[in-house]
């Protein structure tokens, strides 16, 4: 599935990536490091959780990626820490004396000892901890729509396929898929479609659980266009509608076509490069699309960008209801919208066949400009939608738009 990126930063974290060679070392043993020998050594009197709340609940194990607290003494002589065989980074900003926050790597370990390890100086202290590996965690599809016998892409995290107990990935209906490929990161899962499935969530399971997706497979939930029953031709423009070239995800679809230059807002087309609902001249009902709290519903849609994306954004614009004749609201500075523009990242974007597209909507708060609206959508504004493909707030490089969208809904994340 691909996530919205509008370019920014992605947040730091700090991971310190390490090849152990060999068996653990053992308690006291000499170990080869780059920090000054000290006399001290740390002792552990008790684990906590990191939760100021729950500063009374001692553990004896945590997940991966948990932070926790150590509660001992000398633990400023600690130079290295290690959770079985993978080594987590020292905040030297967390550690006193007495107490020390830090997180568990969220890393798989090869070889599980169920031992902490502090280095500190030529000695090596060994605490009793086990680390958890939690079940698997889909958290999305590269696309949601997949016909029966073809490969689908599940991502997320966890997907540990152990040789005795093998992953498995299940369907809506219960049926089994055959797995054929699970990433070395244990994030990614190839498998086929089995016969006969349906609509639903999708299970995998490995010998640390069982995991249900938040998403739907071949998602049908809150349709707002989907061009076989829910078109937008109630406006002045409802979109050039296509169901070939390229082949449709689930029947019909609208498609975006034609020359774009590269420079910032100077092509306008709405004719090839837009579509219009509006729910009064449509005949739909005065109800927003979604009821639910738009900080934790994202807007998807399946798309096929087919040629090299160069320039401008796709405006997905949502307007009250009685916003109708008109498209003032396109470029007035006021209106609040969703811009998606992945080729910044790399300077052209492509997709290889059809994708799940996924935008918070939480993040539909800029202009046509890309500046930065400073508020928030809200549920009375989701009476009408125009998606166009213009401006953004990036240059680009001079292009030819060929890009394809079916099934746009709003659903819980």
């Amino acid at each position: 599935m691909m996530t919205y990126n509008r370019n920014k930063k992605n947040s730091l974290y700090l991971m310190l990536m390490v090849t152990v060679a060999g068996l653990l070392f053992n308690a006291c043993e000499e170990y080869p490091h780059e920090y000054e020998i000290t006399e001290e050594v740390p002792s552990i009197d008790y684990i906590r959780v990191a939760n100021p709340d729950k500063s009374d609940s001692l553990i004896v194990s945590a997940s991966l990626n948990s932070t926790i607290t150590l509660i001992g003494e000398n633990l400023t002589s600690i130079r290295e820490i290690w959770f079985n065989d993978k080594q987590a980074y020292l905040n030297t900003s967390f550690i006193t004396s007495n107490s020390m926050f830090v997180t568990i790597p969220n890393e798989i370990p090869e070889e599980v000892s169920n031992k902490i390890y502090m280095v500190a100086g030529k000695d090596t202290v060994i605490y009793d901890f086990n680390v958890v590996v939690p079940p698997p965690a889909p958290r999305s599809m590269v696309c949601e729509f997949i016909a029966d016998g073809e490969q689908a892409v599940i991502k997320g995290n966890y997907f540990i396929n152990d040789e005795n107990v093998p992953l498995q990935v299940f369907f809506p209906g219960n049926l089994e898929g055959e797995v054929l490929n699970v990433s070395e990161n244990y994030d990614e899962v190839t498998v086929t479609v089995p016969l006969g499935t349906s609509v639903g969530p999708v299970t995998v399971k490995t010998i640390y659980g069982s995991g249900l997706s938040t998403f739907y497979f071949r998602d049908d939930r809150n349709y707002i266009l989907d061009w076989d029953g829910l078109d937008a031709a109630g406006g002045w423009r409802a979109g050039n509608i296509a169901n070939t070239e390229p082949a449709g995800i689930n029947g019909n679809y609208v498609r975006f076509e034609g020359d774009m230059a590269g420079e910032i807002g100077s092509t306008w087309n709405e004719d090839n490069f837009s579509f219009n609902l509006w729910n009064a001249s449509n005949g739909r009902s005065d109800e927003p699309f979604y009821e639910g709290d738009l900080n934790s519903a994202v807007l998807k849609f399946e798309c096929y960008v087919v040629e090299e994306w160069k320039a401008s954004a796709l405006q997905m614009i949502f307007t009250p209801y009685e916003v109708s004749g008109t498209n003032a609201f396109i470029a007035d500075n006021v209106t609040m919208r969703g811009l998606w523009n992945p080729w910044v990242l790399t300077g052209s974007y492509q997709t290889d066949g059809w994708v799940t597209v996924s935008i918070p909507m939480s993040e539909f708060h800029y202009y046509q400009d890309g500046k930065d609206a400073g508020a928030n959508l809200t549920n009375d504004m989701l009476g009408g939608l125009t998606f166009f493909v213009y401006h953004g707030g990036v240059d680009g490089e001079d292009c030819r738009v060929h890009i394809c969208i079916d099934n746009i809904r709003i659903v819980a994340m």
